[in-house]
């Protein structure tokens, strides 16, 4: 079936069902970044490939909102259907909001599944369509109608996360979140996020691509502890875990009538950006709802020591796969042919050879010359570009380690670089460095701390499209809240024992991108009389290629942080390496 005949079937059915206005979202039944293929609504009725992105459908237009991070993606992808590309302004901002407001008329219907949209959103909704008198109908799934042979929600085996690597109990995590319900007077704690209900049951899944997550929805009480999860995902052994901690387990579908029969005048805590509507609206008219972030998000940014030792020891492994396969590509490039696609299998091969390797934590982005400079490029069998001894090239790629999430990305010169890719790449660097180096009081949010990372692009007149940095999960997902570091103010602090990226970037167009990313840790620096200040630490083991790198325009501060961090990265893989190996690594950490 194409795209549009897909559209032709979706606006019979809003006829039928009087809708004027359809709305598929990206996300599904927990409001996750990357979702199973049975809530893949918007990529099925649209093909469009990326994470964000929302696609409105009337009678007369379809069309995508997305942001910066997809719009020559989304274009090439778009460009065989009727669907037109919309182009957000500002990253995450709901437009189509305004849209559907300006384009409906009073009485007018818009249409959408409950089941996939967050409290937050369909308030925003709310707002906007009351005002014009536009009416709500959120409780059809169109797309359930005319997705034939949808994909199932899936029931692989969850993995329990053994205590070495844990480092606390579900005892001892559950003992927090109560101690904090207690204090707040909450009776009900309902958690829809899976990265959260992972954490706090100690327990991954395979669900999801990339993501080591277990469809489920969990709720603390002041005395139990639950578990909402197909059973067919339940074997002896976790059986016997969860009988252990005291966790009670229901049916994945029985999670709203289990909340419809909360007893009147409890308090209940959610979070609005993570509840969907169904849930919401599940919960018993004289409950008392505190809305929040959920007390797990909290507990988990802020990784134990355990978490932290085992995160560095997992970077040691993830540095070693990437040293050995950048030998392979020097010694091979130009001798046999290598694409974008088959590096990034190469890339895996390697991060698979290291112990506890459970898969990539995100498609692999390698970008050859000008596909560097799309930022979420994401390169198939057939399609991708041949990789030549010359050029620029751009690889993100990340593992899954049961002792930790890994995440960066390093551009290499495959040939001689201009002047101008290497003052491009020293600019971005500078940003790098500069975040890195920063010391800040406790309680400053990440957008406070952004323009470190811009300025020396600023002063040249460029900038970047996307986040600074965003949170890196424990064996969990790449991209977690609650803080990150970007433009777009969030009212969250960085807080000590958080892992965040650290990645500014430059892409021209049709030429070349250029983006250096290392995970930092947050920690205490020192205290003064002004308070406690924190600084970061750089986690990621790999070397900046110095070939793409102009002195000229570094300071001393700046050329000392590069020739520490090289030792550093030197000084941590080298027993792990072989004799060759430690050579080829020592010949690209030469002092600048």
């Amino acid at each position: 079936m194409t795209i549009n005949k897909k559209i032709s079937d979706l606006r019979d059915l809003m006829k039928k069902n009087k809708i004027d206005a359809y709305i598929i979202p990206s996300t599904d039944a927990h409001q996750s970044e990357y979702i199973a293929e049975h809530w893949m609504a918007r990529y099925w009725i649209s093909g469009f490939l990326g994470s964000a992105g929302v696609v409105v459908v009337t009678q007369g237009f379809a069309g995508l909102w997305t942001d910066s991070r997809y719009f020559i993606q989304a274009e090439n992808e778009l460009k065989d259907s009727e669907i037109e590309l919309v182009k957000l302004n500002v990253p995450h901002t709901p437009e189509y909001i305004e849209w559907i407001s300006y384009k409906l008329k009073k009485d007018n219907t818009v249409g959408f599944s409950q089941d996939v949209f967050s409290v937050s959103a369909y308030r925003q909704m709310v707002s906007a369509f009351d005002d014009k008198g536009i009416h709500i109908n959120s409780n059809i799934d169109l797309i359930n109608e005319i997705w034939k042979n949808r994909p199932q929600i899936p029931i692989n085996k969850i993995l329990i996360h053994d205590i070495k690597f844990a480092g606390k109990t579900v005892d001892d995590k559950v003992l927090e979140v109560r101690k904090i319900m207690k204090k707040r007077d909450f009776d009900y704690h309902i958690i829809s996020s899976l990265d959260d209900i992972a954490w706090l049951y100690n327990i991954r899944g395979n669900d999801i691509d990339y993501n080591p997550l277990a469809i489920a929805f969990a709720i603390i009480s002041q005395n139990n502890n639950y578990l909402f999860i197909d059973e067919q995902k339940i074997d002896n052994k976790a059986k016997e875990f969860f009988k252990n901690n005291s966790i009670t387990v229901y049916p994945y579908e029985n999670i709203t009538e289990f909340i419809k029969n909360i007893e009147n005048s409890k308090t209940v805590l959610l979070s609005p950006e993570k509840t969907n509507v169904s849930i919401y609206k599940s919960i018993p008219k004289h409950c008392k709802i505190i809305e929040s972030t959920n007390i797990v998000t909290q507990l988990k940014a802020s990784k134990n020591k355990i978490e932290i030792k085992n995160i560095k020891e997992t970077m040691v492994k993830d540095g070693v796969a990437l040293v050995k396969f950048y030998i392979w590509l020097e010694n091979n490039i130009g001798k046999i042919k290598i694409t974008e696609y088959s590096i990034a299998e190469k890339l895996k091969e390697y991060r698979a050879e290291q112990e506890g390797f459970v898969g990539e934590s995100f498609p692999s982005i390698v970008g050859y010359n000008e596909n560097g400079a799309i930022i979420h490029y994401s390169a198939n069998k057939e399609s991708a570009k041949e990789i030549k001894a010359e050029g620029i090239l751009l690889i993100d790629s990340g593992g899954q380690y049961l002792g930790g999430t890994t995440d960066i990305t390093r551009t290499i010169a495959l040939g001689e670089a201009t002047e101008k890719q290497k003052r491009d790449f020293t600019l971005v660097l500078k940003g790098n460095i500069n975040l890195s180096q920063a010391k800040f009081p406790s309680g400053t949010n990440g957008y406070q701390l952004d323009i470190l990372a811009r300025k020396a692009l600023w002063d040249a007149g460029m900038n970047y499209g996307h986040g600074t940095g965003h949170g890196v999960g424990y064996f969990l997902n790449v991209h977690e809240g609650p803080q990150n570091i970007g433009i777009r103010p969030v009212n969250q602090s960085i807080m000590a024992g958080m892992v965040s990226s650290n990645e500014p970037g430059l892409y021209r167009e049709n030429q070349y991108g250029i983006r250096i990313e290392n995970l930092i840790l947050a920690k205490q620096s020192h205290e003064t009389e002004f308070g406690i200040f924190l600084e970061f630490e750089t986690l990621t083991l790999f070397p900046i290629d110095i070939n793409l790198i102009d002195k000229s325009i570094l300071t001393k501060k700046e050329i000392k942080w590069i020739n520490n961090y090289h030792k550093k990265v030197y000084d941590n893989l080298k027993t792990q390496l072989d004799s060759e190996e430690q050579k080829w690594l020592k010949n690209r950490i030469v002092s600048l």
